[in-house]
């Protein structure tokens, strides 16, 4: 038969083995949930690659923009201060002729 001294080490030793699962299974939930988060939540990393590909996407359309800007900057300017380029793109786009010119079209 047990001693009550036995006994109570017994129970104290199965307590220390419960407290101590209780504790790592809780930090095991914890990790696991902070894990999870880290990967599927609102700020995750699923999250943090489609912002980040969003973000390449419309990087490279600005800079798409701002070349036709600047394409339609310099035309602009052309058309402004030269009048050969004034005088070529009447001519191209409207069908503009001088009073002593004929203008042939030709079907492609």
């Amino acid at each position: 038969m047990a001693t009550p001294v036995n006994r109570l080490r017994q129970q104290v030793a199965s307590e220390v083995r419960k407290r101590k699962l209780i504790f790592y299974t809780i930090v095991f939930l914890s990790f696991l949930y902070l894990l999870i988060n880290f990967i599927f939540g609102d700020m995750g990393l699923f999250k943090y690659r489609e912002l980040h590909t969003k973000k390449t996407a419309l990087d490279r359309e600005i800079g798409e923009i701002e070349q036709e800007n600047l394409r339609l900057r310099t035309q602009i300017k052309s058309l402004k201060e030269d009048p050969y380029h004034r005088e070529k793109h009447a001519r191209e786009d409207f069908g503009l002729a001088k009073p002593d010119e004929y203008i042939f079209q030709y079907d492609r």
